[in-house]
């Protein structure tokens, strides 16, 4: 059966975000106006924080000054950086596109302007930054842009939508559409699918690259249960002892987990990421059990396994096992800080081999070892790209 998707209209704040939610407003009025937008919605994401949403490009009049019309837009970007490191790097980009911040006193033209309207609903007053913008209210060339990016935000000391702020503002100049913006998410081609596989060994990544795949391209998101499982620490102590009723355990939950979950469509999320496939299961076993033990498990995985939908893409993320142990160790979870090296490389080796069988399958297998896609946005980017190419080139 065909899935009908819908896109909500309304872009829900702090639902269970691990990252921030930042409108910016950008502004130029000298120069090629549409060239230099575009470059710093590009230079943004590239280099400081995933722009999700962009509004339309509105001209509007300058404001406080007499000086050439403004082109003026909104982005909705998503971050885990504080406010403070977020103002240092924009204050790079405007340098970057040529800005020259001199000392005159009053507004002056320029050929870009970066300015931080709301960070999540939070009140920040500090040095050289207040959060929401303390002009935010009266600038109608920031509200209507803000207007398009369809957010379900307050206020947090007006308390006030961004509709009502509109509605109130005395600013009654015109803001002319020049044309619509695409935002760099929204060129990518993950929601031509219906589900994407995120794999990789223990403390590989796979957990935080789908969640952020998911909060950053409105996905819904399926998670392993693991912590739910209660043979885990007592596999890690006892392996020969609890291995087969973990892994038993294991499976039925995936097994109940995906189905459910790859039933139950959400429409107002464009693909379903998850941070599993259920072969991870006759992976993991395969390892972990003694031969007469696999056997049985496999008898049952085979049932199983022929229910399974297959991911339209399998992403496996390989990392080196130094880099493995040291993420493992990071993470403090107690119960795998005394897994063996030895442990992960036949989990990796298991991952290898299977992937080098499945030919009928869609797999995209990147190495992480030397890439932080949380701290470093150029390395997002990078697999966000290569995501997406793998998609195109099908």
């Amino acid at each position: 059966m065909e899935k009908v998707k819908l896109k909500s209209k309304i872009v829900c704040y702090f639902a269970n975000m691990h990252q921030h939610q930042v409108i910016l407003s950008l502004g130029s009025n000298q120069g090629n106006r549409l060239y230099t937008i575009q470059s710093c919605i590009d230079l943004i994401h590239s280099e400081v924080a995933v722009v999700v949403k962009v509004s339309k490009l509105y001209e509007t009049p300058a404001w406080g000054f007499e000086s050439d019309a403004f082109y003026n837009c909104a982005i909705l970007v998503h971050t885990s950086k504080s406010a403070q490191k977020l103002l240092r790097q924009v204050l790079k980009i405007e340098k970057k596109l040529g800005r020259v911040r001199g000392n005159e006193a009053g507004y002056q033209a320029r050929i870009i302007d970066i300015d931080i309207i709301s960070f999540d609903e939070e009140l920040i007053e500090i040095e050289n930054l207040t959060i929401p913008h303390p002009l935010l209210q009266n600038r109608k060339f920031v509200l209507q842009p803000m207007m398009d990016l369809g957010l379900n935000w307050q206020h947090p000391k007006f308390k006030k939508s961004i509709t009502e702020l509109l509605l109130n503002c005395e600013d009654k100049s015109e803001c002319e559409v020049v044309q619509n913006l695409i935002s760099p998410i929204e060129k990518l081609s993950l929601q031509n699918f219906n589900y994407i596989a995120i794999e990789g060994n223990i403390g590989a990544g796979k957990t935080t690259l789908a969640t952020k795949l998911a909060e950053d391209c409105n996905a819904k998101l399926v998670l392993e249960r693991f912590a739910d499982n209660p043979f885990l620490p007592k596999f890690y102590k006892d392996q020969s002892r609890y291995a087969f009723p973990l892994e038993m355990s294991f499976l039925a939950d995936r097994y109940q987990q995906l189905s459910d979950d790859l039933a139950q469509f959400d429409l107002f999320k464009d693909f379903v990421v998850a941070d599993y496939h259920i072969f991870k299961s006759l992976i993991f076993a395969k390892v972990t059990l003694q031969e007469d033990e696999f056997r049985l498990y496999k008898t049952m995985f085979d049932i199983i396994h022929k229910e399974m939908p297959k991911p339209d893409l399998y992403v496996y993320l390989y990392q080196n096992t130094d880099r493995l142990l040291q993420n493992i160790k990071k993470r403090g979870r107690s119960y795998e800080q005394e897994i063996p090296a030895e442990y992960l490389e036949k989990i990796n080796h298991g991952y290898l081999d299977y992937i080098k069988t499945q030919t009928d399958l869609n797999v995209l297998v990147i190495d992480v070892s030397d890439l932080d896609f949380v701290k470093k946005q150029e390395d997002y980017v990078f697999l966000l790209d290569a995501i997406n190419k793998k998609i195109t080139t099908k």
